[in-house]
């Protein structure tokens, strides 16, 4: 099944050596494609897959940061995998859950890698997979529930697997979300809630990039998910509960990547222009008209 919702991440220069460093510490991986600024220049946009999920990154300086609002929840193999991959991830970072057993796994630990990037990791019995998972804190608390049901609403092939509340006399609020598990267009995401203290939200540094196969699509993913929120440049938004995503045709790498230097400059420029994404306007700037 093609990937509809692609995590992509916002570093400032580090997105060629992060690139490197996941292939490589992950099984069944693999580097999809790099684009880089200029012949041998460095990195501007790649994608990889690590655990059949696939990720984007992007070297866009420092205006953003990844913060832990977004993770990514790693299923792995055994106990033996979570104690390899913590080692590597810890180093130079910071542990968010000390790694240890807990009432949902034997072995799990959340840990902020060098990059910034947050990883949650427990043991399994199976193969690894990796999903995002989606924390709603700060004035985002208490709207977990509303957010599932509004993303669930707005893909196709999307559902609810499991929602799990905390219960009386709990260390959150009866009633708050513990732990969520849906479907977005075929793909799975888990999601809580928390009330306690934390110093992050959602910001662009993690967004997802929804490919579009037409102008009718693109307007349908941008009116439903910027209502109530922000319009940005070049495609990108923020919905009502300030998440970000990239509402992208799947044309458009095709013309910035144009091999003539003048097209894609063409492209490149009418783009920037843009909110949301026009491909009839894109197209012809791309071709000279």
């Amino acid at each position: 099944m093609t990937q509809k919702i692609t995590p992509f991440l916002w570093f400032d220069t580090e997105a060629e050596a992060a690139l490197n460093w996941y292939v490589s510490l992950f099984g069944d991986a693999e580097v999809l494609n790099v684009a880089r600024m200029g012949e041998g220049g460095a990195v501007m946009v790649a994608s990889f897959r690590i655990g059949g999920l696939e990720i984007s990154i992007l070297n866009g300086g420092p205006t953003y940061s990844i913060t832990p609002a977004v993770s990514f929840f790693v299923r792995c193999r055994d106990a033996a995998q979570v104690d390899t991959l913590w080692a590597a991830l810890s180093e130079g970072g910071t542990a968010l859950m000390p790694l240890d057993a807990y009432p949902f796994s034997e072995k799990f630990g959340w840990v902020q890698d060098r990059y910034g990037v947050s990883w949650q990791l427990s043991a399994g019995d199976g193969a690894q997979t990796i999903t995002p998972f989606l924390m709603f804190v700060g004035d985002n608390f208490r709207q977990a529930e509303e957010a599932i049901g509004h993303y669930t609403s707005v893909f196709d092939g999307s559902r609810i697997d499991g929602l799990e509340r905390y219960g009386p006399g709990m260390h959150e609020p009866e009633g708050a979300v513990m732990f969520a598990s849906f479907m977005l267009a075929g793909q799975p995401f888990h999601a809580l809630e928390s009330s306690l203290d934390h110093a992050f939200t959602f910001t662009e540094g993690t967004s997802f990039s929804i490919s579009c196969g037409d102008q009718e699509e693109v307007d349908y993913f941008w009116d439903k998910l910027s209502e109530g929120g922000e319009e940005s440049q070049c495609g990108w938004l923020k919905d009502r509960f300030g998440l970000s995503w990239q509402v992208i045709p799947r044309i458009l790498p095709e013309l910035l990547g144009d091999p003539d230097p003048e097209k894609a400059g063409r492209a490149m420029q009418a783009m920037l222009q843009m909110q949301k994404i026009d491909i009839v306007a894109l197209q012809r700037a791309h071709d000279g008209g």
